[in-house]
C-alpha cells in the first residue's frame, strides 16, 4: 500500500510544478504527517524531491526528473482520457488503479498536453446508471462531435415532434445516457439539451466560439436531465394492470414517468387490477413499451394505442392458436 502511494506521490509531482503537503494529503486521502514521512522516504531512496518553504512553497522534483511520452497529439491525448468510466471503476474497487494509470499518463505527457484530462471532461460526460446496453450511433454524431471538439459554431436542422427547426448552435458537449446520445449546446444566452438522433442536418464552418469557462457539463446534465426527459413525455396512456403487470411496469416505462404513474394508481378492482395514468413520449413509443407486458396490461386510452395493442394480440393469437378454426 505504501509503495503504491510513494509511486503516486512521484507521479503527482511530475505532473505539477509544485504541490503543498495539504494538497497531496487531500489527493491521496492521508494525513499531512504521512506525506512528510513519505517525502523523507523518497529522498532516502534517491528521488530528488525537495521542499520550498514559505508562501507559495511546496514539494517539487528536481527539474528534468521526469519521463515524457512523445508522439501524442492533443486529440489523441484527450481521447485517451475518455477510455475509462470513473463511476463504475470506483464501484468495482478499481478507483485507485485507474487514478494511478491517469497519473502515469499525465506525468509522461508533454507540458502543453497536461490539461488533456480537463479539456476532455469539459466536452464529454457519461451518465450510465442503468444496465449495459449497446448504444446506437446516430448518423450525424461524427459531424457534431467534430464541432464539439473544435469549438466550432454549427448550423443545425433539428426535429421537434412534427416540426423541423433551423438554428445556430454552439455545441458544448456530448452525453451518452443509457445508450442514447445527447448534445448540450448554447443558443443565445441559453444552454439546451438535444437528442442527437433527431438532428437532420449539421453543418460547421471556420467560425469558432469562445467557451464559458464556468460551464460544468456534468453539473449541468445532473440539473437538466430529469427536466429534459420529462419534457419528452407529451402523451398520457390510461392502462389497467394486473399485480404482475404493475410490478413489471418499472422495467418498461421511462424512469421519470414511473413515480407519476404509481401515484395515479387506483385501488384494485374486483379482478385485482389497478388503473394508472402513464406519461409516454408518443403512441408509437408506448406501443413498443406496453407490448412487452403482454396480457398483464389493458390499454383504455388513447383509442389509437388500444387499437394497436388489440391488433397485436389478434395477430399473436393467429400465430399460437392450436386450431386455426378456433381463431
Amino acid at each position: 500500500m505504501r509503495a503504491a502511494r510513494l509511486i503516486s506521490l512521484v507521479l503527482l509531482l511530475q505532473s505539477r510544478e509544485s504541490m503543498t503537503a495539504g494538497e497531496l494529503a487531500r489527493r491521496l486521502e492521508v494525513s499531512e504527517r504521512t506525506i512528510t514521512r513519505d517525502m523523507l522516504a523518497l529522498a532516502e531512496a534517491g528521488v530528488p524531491v525537495y521542499a520550498d518553504r514559505g508562501r507559495g512553497g511546496g514539494y517539487r522534483l528536481l527539474e528534468g526528473y521526469r519521463t515524457r511520452l512523445t508522439g501524442l497529439g492533443r486529440a489523441e491525448a484527450e481521447a485517451l482520457f475518455l477510455s475509462g468510466v470513473p463511476g463504475p471503476l470506483r464501484d468495482m474497487g478499481l478507483g485507485d488503479a485507474a487514478l494511478a494509470a491517469r497519473l502515469k499518463v499525465s506525468a509522461a505527457l508533454l507540458p502543453e498536453l497536461r490539461d488533456a484530462s480537463e479539456t476532455a471532461a469539459q466536452r464529454f460526460h457519461l451518465d450510465a446508471p442503468a444496465w449495459f446496453r449497446v448504444a446506437d450511433r446516430p448518423p450525424l454524431l461524427p459531424e457534431l462531435s467534430q464541432a464539439v471538439w473544435g469549438d466550432r459554431v454549427a448550423t443545425v436542422r433539428y426535429r421537434r415532434g412534427e416540426q423541423v427547426v433551423d438554428r445556430t448552435l454552439e455545441p458544448y458537449g456530448l452525453v451518452l445516457k443509457a445508450g442514447v446520445w445527447y448534445a448540450v449546446g448554447r443558443t443565445g444566452d441559453r444552454f439546451l439539451v438535444y437528442r442527437v438522433d433527431r438532428f437532420e442536418g449539421v453543418r460547421t464552418g471556420s467560425e469558432r466560439f469562445v467557451r464559458d469557462e464556468s460551464f460544468d457539463l456534468a453539473a449541468f446534465w445532473d440539473e437538466r436531465a430529469e427536466d429534459f426527459e420529462r419534457s419528452l413525455l407529451r402523451t398520457r396512456a390510461t392502462v389497467r394492470l394486473t399485480p404482475a403487470g404493475l410490478r413489471a411496469l418499472r422495467h418498461v416505462a421511462d424512469p421519470v414517468a414511473l413515480p407519476d404513474a404509481l401515484t395515479s394508481a387506483s385501488a384494485p378492482d374486483d379482478q385485482g387490477r389497478v388503473t394508472v395514468t402513464l406519461p409516454v413520449e408518443s403512441v408509437e413509443v408506448a406501443y413498443s413499451q406496453l407490448l412487452r407486458l403482454g396480457p398483464e396490461v389493458e390499454v383504455l386510452e388513447p383509442p389509437e394505442l388500444r387499437a394497436l395493442l388489440a391488433d397485436a394480440a389478434l395477430r399473436m393469437n393467429r400465430l399460437y392458436a392450436p386450431d386455426p378454426s378456433q381463431v
